[in-house]
């Protein structure tokens, strides 16, 4: 790998032990990968907030410890210095209003606390939301960045036009000390061309209609580039983002394009540039309908225990729409309603009401982490139901739990009569 001078310095420690080690593992990663050099990056999105379990594993060390064990791969602890680049944390394990609904110890608050303080202290920014670019993470066209998260990659590649790959903990952290990350995969513009043409020949017009697409489209293509040709209307953030999510769960889709809508692809000729597409896919009745009854193939029970509105994390507008169904009535006494939300939004949406509307429907308004993350459900929950592809992809697996999956209307009233009734429509 070619390193400028900078770079040669920051690896051989003239800027500190952490800076080198970043440096060090950046160079590994990279040259694994076939990058030939690093690329700038001032935007970096990671997740470095640690919990009582790993800083047992480091002997309570101390957060420096932590740190370097978990996010630079370091076996000896270094002093961890400000942060280079601008950084940012993704989602967390705790809600700092509702741990407790959590079923979290004190300790377990204390220590998330502890290491929330530790990063701000750094200069990590505590955004604390799978979907940053709500809430003033916005990168533009052409942009280098370093995020975590799938489904804010898919987004910002796509609809934004920014540059990233899927990092983890290690390489994002790296990046934060470094400003640097390797120059390979969707930063360079040969390799953001489509690959697959997915013609849509069935209307797409609500989330949960994107939501299945998106799932349709992820296991097709897997990690491909797919190209939707025949979308009539221009979706909006709310669409694109369970569009995304799904395709990132069901394949390995960091980036697509919807020519019209995403900003580098005027037209499919555009989109595919010089390449052919490999496959020409065909999305009609029979493939949403086989989609529906597989993201629903772990239900049998009818009787709902929770459901989870927010993944990825919840719109004002969407808040606004859990509202409008909600206000004036009560969730089922066996049920419960949890609508997750980047704490940014929460803060308007108590200014707004709607956090005490939720309240009073006996609902939670949540933020900075879901269930699939922190790994809490209500006790005794067996059946959960969600208008998220990603979450009834992931929390069945993780939380060994039945999932449902339909609109936030048929979710929202499965919560206030605690039984599931969404049919495919």
């Amino acid at each position: 790998m070619r390193l400028t001078d900078d770079e040669r310095r920051m690896r051989d420690g003239e800027q500190g032990e952490a800076v080198a080690a970043a440096m060090d593992l950046l160079i590994r990663y990279g040259e694994v990968l076939g990058a030939e050099r690093l690329v700038d990056t001032d935007n970096v999105c990671g997740a470095n907030i640690f919990g009582p379990r790993q800083m047992q594993l480091c002997g309570h060390a101390g957060p420096d410890a932590v740190f370097s064990e978990f996010s630079l791969d370091s076996p000896e602890p270094v002093e961890i210095p400000p942060m280079r680049a601008q950084s940012y944390q993704l989602i967390g394990p705790m809600d700092t209003q509702h741990w407790q609904v959590q079923g979290l110890s004190q300790e377990a608050h204390d220590a998330i606390e502890e290491s929330e303080s530790y990063s701000a202290r750094h200069g990590i920014h505590l955004m604390n939301t799978c979907t940053p670019y709500q809430v003033g993470n916005v990168p533009v066209k052409g942009e280098h960045c370093a995020w975590m998260e799938s489904s804010a990659v898919v987004y910002v590649n796509s609809v934004l036009g920014a540059r990233t790959n899927v990092e983890g903990r290690e390489s994002a952290a790296a990046a934060m000390l470094t400003g640097k990350i390797p120059y390979w995969g969707y930063h360079l513009a040969e390799n953001r061309f489509g690959s697959h043409l997915v013609e849509v020949a069935e209307p797409v017009r609500d989330s949960l209609d994107w939501g299945l697409l998106g799932y349709y489209v992820g296991e097709q293509v897997q990690e491909g580039v797919p190209v939707l040709d025949g979308i009539a209307e221009v979706p909006n953030l709310v669409k694109l983002k369970h569009f995304g999510a799904a395709a990132a769960s069901s394949g390995g889709v960091e980036m697509y394009h919807i020519p019209g809508t995403t900003v580098e692809a005027r037209s499919v000729e555009e989109a595919f540039g010089p390449r052919r597409p490999l496959q020409t896919l065909r999305y009609g009745e029979r493939e949403r309908r086989l989609t529906y009854e597989q993201l629903n193939s772990t239900a049998q029970d009818t009787d709902v225990d929770l459901v989870m509105i927010g993944c990825p994390h919840a719109t004002l507008s969407q808040i606004r729409d859990v509202c409008r169904l909600v206000e004036g009535r009560k969730v089922h006494p066996d049920s419960a309603l949890w609508v997750f939300t980047p704490r940014a939004i929460r803060q308007v949406a108590e200014q707004n009401g709607y956090a005490r509307i939720l309240r009073d429907a006996g609902a939670l308004l949540m933020s900075d982490t879901c269930p699939a993350i922190g790994q809490f459900l209500p006790k005794g929950t067996r059946v959960i139901a969600t208008d998220s592809a990603k979450q009834v992809h992931y929390l069945p697996a993780i939380m060994k739990v039945q999932g449902w999956f339909g609109s936030t209307e048929e979710c929202v009233q499965s919560a206030l009569t605690g039984r599931w009734q969404g049919e495919l429509r």
